[in-house]
């Protein structure tokens, strides 16, 4: 049964009556900011559909208020689920944060648990209550915008068609593994070839360092493909078993082997395009093949290219992040394909005046944004001034009108944008996203982001 606050009385009241004074003052806004009762119902809310009598039977859960605050503080500091659970048992303060008190702290597989229920949709939900928060103190008003974009990475190894074949192998492998056991066969009904097609990447990888190599290249991807269309084969022969013996199960034994066939009927497709795009290049030297499959694990990945002479290419998700006064994030959204910078401005635009009821007076971008087209889609939005830096060759009109002091002064504020989302990757871990799937994706980024508001808003008050 869904909680939406801990009903105990805290035990820290009574044995600890100034602890209190152990709190940082940073901690204390946001334990302030997270008291509203809107985003206590948001959690409440999504909870309340994990199971369908989860509002009114069962057990006692953990209450909307301590999965709020535990999750944000794992993203305030970057942890892992062991290390959040370790960090808050130990921690006075962060017990009397995440009001756990003197009771049991969540295990990281419960948080875990818990923590996906919490969708995209719930997440932004969330963050656009910080933001309303934020506003009802004052914290910002919505008269400065800026907008940029980054990439976060997936937790991916980089993709090679060696890499991605011996990837799709092993899940193929293990998840029909799983079919026999909840079959009640053994698993050595199911051939494994693993160490064959290690062999064969181990090749590929001593072939690939000249072109003399090249034809011993070709046979071991040859050797390795024809592999992996046999472990193709056996996984479609497994789907099947799976599908004729579900009918004659129990209930419990029929979830867990429809669970190993969906999984099964996931795989094999990826691992077919994979198989696909390997014939292309190395056979038909084709090298650029329309959605590329870059990983067998988080196969929605997309390979950025942002111009970083560091690193030319990015394999992850292109994201927006625009912002408003006091370095606020007002809106953030993951795409599913990449689009051009400059298709963005507009609906980012409309945005801000969804949430804050009007235009802003300065709204900034760089030049990947700039655009005839942009400038007066702002104009014709009441905003009075636009900084958006012209791309190629400039009139004597348009140098002269860059140069006007609002203009410069409006690129400095523009270039906080970039320490922004530094401070998003360093601090709150949108480098690498770490949970699982596109969902996954949306929920990093969107806590990471309601984390950096929450510790940005320090004038924040209920």
């Amino acid at each position: 049964m869904v909680q939406r606050r801990q009903r105990e009385r805290s035990l820290f009241e009574v044995l600890l009556p100034d602890g209190h004074k152990l709190w940082p003052d940073w901690l204390r806004r946001i334990d302030t900011a997270l008291e509203d009762d809107r985003v206590i119902d948001v959690v409440a809310q999504a909870l309340e559909k994990r199971w369908p009598h989860s509002r009114r039977r069962g057990r006692l859960g953990t209450p909307a208020e301590i999965v709020i605050r535990i999750l944000i503080l794992k993203h305030l500091f970057d942890w892992s689920y062991d290390d959040l659970e370790h960090e808050v048992r130990a921690n006075l303060v962060y017990r009397a944060f995440t009001r756990i008190d003197a009771g049991d702290v969540p295990d990281a597989k419960t948080i875990l648990k818990i923590a996906r229920v919490l969708g995209p949709e719930v997440i932004e939900q969330l963050n656009r209550q910080v933001v309303e928060v934020a506003k009802r103190a004052g914290v910002t008003h919505g008269r400065r915008f800026r907008i940029d974009t980054t990439v976060v990475e997936t937790n991916v190894h980089y993709p090679t068609d060696s890499t991605l074949l011996q990837d799709g192998v092993r899940a193929l492998t293990r998840t029909m593994h799983q079919g026999c056991a909840a079959l009640g066969e053994p698993t050595s009904q199911v051939r494994s070839r693993l160490r064959s097609v290690a062999r064969r990447c181990i090749a590929i990888r001593l072939q690939s360092r000249g072109e003399r190599h090249r034809p011993a290249l070709v046979r071991s991807y040859r050797r390795l493909m024809s592999t992996t269309h046999a472990v193709v084969r056996d996984a479609s022969t497994m789907i099947r078993r799976l599908g004729q013996r579900v009918r004659t199960m129990t209930a419990n034994a029929a979830a867990r082997v429809q669970r190993v066939q969906r999984r099964l009927q996931e795989l094999r497709p990826i691992v077919e395009r994979v198989l696909e795009q390997t014939d292309a290049r190395v056979l038909g030297g084709d090298t650029h093949v329309a959605d590329k499959v870059l990983s067998v694990f988080e196969p929605h990945t997309e390979a950025i290219r942002k111009g970083k002479m560091v690193k030319p290419t990015e394999f992850g998700k292109l994201i927006t992040i625009q912002e408003a006064d006091h370095q606020i994030i007002s809106a953030y959204e993951v795409h599913a394909k990449r689009p051009a910078d400059v298709t963005l401005w507009t609906a980012a635009l409309d945005r801000h005046r969804t949430i804050f009821g009007r235009a802003p007076d300065l709204a900034t971008a760089d030049r990947g944004f700039s655009s005839a087209k942009n400038e007066q889609a702002a104009r014709d939005r009441g905003v009075r001034r636009i900084v958006l830096p012209w791309r190629g060759p400039k009139s004597a009109a348009r140098r002269a009108y860059e140069r006007q002091h609002w203009f410069r002064r409006g690129q400095r504020w523009r270039v906080g944008s970039e320490g922004r989302i530094s401070v998003l990757k360093r601090r709150h871990g949108l480098i690498r996203c770490r949970y699982h799937g596109l969902d996954g994706m949306h929920r990093w980024v969107g806590l990471g982001v309601m984390a950096n508001n929450l510790l940005r808003g320090e004038e924040m008050t209920v």
